[in-house]
């Protein structure tokens, strides 16, 4: 294999990674960029790990490869971030769920830094995404709703039944004054 030949090879690697982080950028409701330098492989193991729990995925990613895969997407204002070595965090499901768990894990361990991330097309810096893991999650907000839904359904079936539990209380009362 001649030179050219790996040369070629390596832009048709580098053309497919740009395509296939262009297709999880698609996918993603939110993207965070991070800064892992100094994380063992067994904290970048557990990272990823907790990601993966919360619908998401960590990738480590040449920034370069990222720079081609953020045109056309709306995710573009994450390129200003791109120094050093980052790690791209992908949420496809929950943001908060995802969000929380990545404050969490950078909460625990200094080595991880969060340096900003995009959220319906918004550009949030690391207090932004700590303030998006601090809201409730979609379950927690979906059970608030249902708590609040069937709330004036029992208190209906309180008034209801109260009338014929005061009676039973009366009868029992009344016999065990006449057992004494």
């Amino acid at each position: 294999m001649s030179q050219a030949d790996v040369v070629r090879a390596s832009h048709g690697e580098k053309a497919q990674t740009v395509a296939a982080v262009h297709q999880l950028l698609k996918a993603a409701k939110m993207a965070i960029v991070t800064e892992y330098r100094g994380l063992t492989v067994t904290q970048m193991t557990h990272l990823r790990r907790e990601i993966r729990g919360a619908s998401g995925e960590y990738q480590v990613i040449k920034n370069t490869l990222v720079r081609r895969a953020l045109k056309d997407t709306p995710f573009g204002d994450l390129e200003k971030l791109l120094e050093g070595p980052n790690g791209w965090v992908f949420a496809y499901d929950d943001p908060v769920v995802l969000s929380k768990a990545l404050v969490k894990f950078a909460d625990s361990n200094d080595k991880l830094s969060i340096k900003g991330g995009v959220f319906e097309g918004r550009f949030m810096d690391s207090a932004g995404v700590k303030v998006l893991s601090q809201m409730p999650s979609k379950p927690e907000l979906q059970a608030k709703l249902l708590a609040m839904i069937n709330a004036p359904a029992t208190q209906l079936l309180r008034t209801i039944q109260e009338p014929g539990a005061r009676m039973v209380r009366l009868l029992e009362s009344l016999r065990k004054s006449k057992s004494e």
